[in-house]
């Protein structure tokens, strides 16, 4: 059986491991501290905090915000749960856009007509790792006309005096807009270091944070560490080198990323860009050569005149078929020992916000995309002939 995403695991992260647990540190440290640093400058960032997920870093950052009930917070009808889960967590309102019409990103032409003098913060999703056009966003957001409906509540809206764009980049580290990397791109980024993600801490996520000039990045970064550690005023290991005493500021989370983690991704961000995402888009590359001749089968757009993407999802469309024809296909893809995905069910039909009054037909491109989509298997130990054997397969499947 051909696996979907296993994590790239090999003899450099084992080793890195054993070192960090024969030091006797393994929990935030000094490894998280360097990866914080060789984040921020992978990515330009003015300041990073590493965590325990994405998840983690996308609440952190509403409530750093304030977003509360009452608020609004624009998420897309096509992405994962925790996009919308956290606002909700907040007591917030997440108010769903759709998708555009030729790519699974949320279409900005209808962004405009769903703010309000609730709304606090935009969350635009780089779906498969392929970025948003941010541009676009921010001179809807800037405009003197939402400028004069956002309403601010706290301090911090005060100062952004809009509403703030928060990239949910769980897929796109190493992608370029622009001529700039993810991670500086909008107001704050978080990025996912998951198990299958290209990018692995095995569990794990990142805050990047890109304010104007008129927020101080060093005091964001540290009220979000504090939040991040229970409100703790010292951490581990300033409580080892100095007075033990602590106290607590503030009722925070216990999100942080450990030295474990942060040590796995120190040796995946070293070969980032020189091994693993140079593997991923011969991948890419390889799928489009093997599927050109299938009329069927509609390739993904990873790359355009002023974005391209962080190769992490493959996903092809089948234009034209029911949501019913692709469960077949997968099924029939599956038995014959190639494992593929689904990217993404829109929230919409997920039980708990069809309970909360949110109906499908609302999003039909989102439902459109998800009807037709099928993910291909992509990782850095995936051979060619194993790639030849998935673009076979999928031409004997789907005629």
């Amino acid at each position: 059986m051909i696996p979907f995403s296993p994590p790239r695991i090999d003899e450099k992260n084992i080793e890195a491991v054993i070192e960090v647990l024969k030091s006797g540190w393994i929990t935030t440290g000094p490894k998280t501290q360097l990866f914080e640093q060789k984040i921020k400058s992978y990515t330009g960032a003015q300041e990073v905090l590493c965590l325990n997920s994405a998840t983690a870093g996308l609440e952190l950052v509403l409530r750093w915000f304030g977003v509360e009930k009452g608020d609004e917070v624009i998420v897309p009808a096509y992405t994962y749960a925790a996009t919308a889960n956290v606002v909700i967590h907040c007591g917030a309102t997440p108010v769903f856009v759709d998708s555009a019409p030729n790519h699974y990103n949320l279409d900005i032409e209808q962004l405009e007509s769903l703010i309000t003098d609730k709304t606090k913060v935009i969350i635009p999703v780089d779906v498969g790792g392929f970025p948003c056009d941010y541009d676009k966003i921010f001179e809807i957001v800037t405009s003197e006309k939402q400028v004069k409906k956002f309403k601010p509540q706290t301090p911090e809206q005060e100062k952004l005096g809009r509403v703030l764009i928060l990239s949910d980049a769980a897929h796109s580290l190493g992608a370029w807009y622009k001529g700039k990397r993810t991670g500086i791109l909008a107001d704050m980024t978080v990025f996912s270091f998951h198990a299958v993600k290209n990018l692995t801490t095995a569990e794990g996520g990142a805050i990047c944070i890109n304010l104007p000039s008129s927020f101080d990045p060093s005091e964001v970064y540290k009220h979000l560490r504090l939040l991040s550690l229970h409100g703790q005023s010292k951490d581990a290991l300033a409580k080892l080198t100095g007075n033990w005493e602590y106290d607590i500021l503030l009722p925070g989370y216990k999100y942080n990323m450990t030295d474990i983690q942060a040590t796995i991704g120190l040796v995946e961000l070293e070969r980032y860009d020189s091994d693993m995402l140079p593997r991923r888009k011969q991948i890419f590359s390889l799928y489009d050569l093997f599927l050109q001749q299938n009329s069927s089968i509609k390739t993904p757009l990873y790359k355009d005149e002023f974005r391209e993407t962080s190769y992490h999802l493959y996903q092809i469309q089948i234009p034209g078929i029911t949501e019913e024809k692709r469960n077949e296909y997968i099924k029939k893809i599956m038995d014959k020992g190639v494992s593929v995905n689904v990217h993404f069910k829109p929230l919409p039909m997920m039980s708990f916000y069809k309970t909360q009054g949110y109906q499908i037909q609302h999003y039909p491109n989102a439902y459109r995309l998800y009807t037709q989509e099928i993910s291909l298997p992509v990782y850095y130990t995936l051979t060619d002939e194993q790639v030849s054997m998935v673009s076979k397969t999928l031409n004997q499947v789907i005629p």
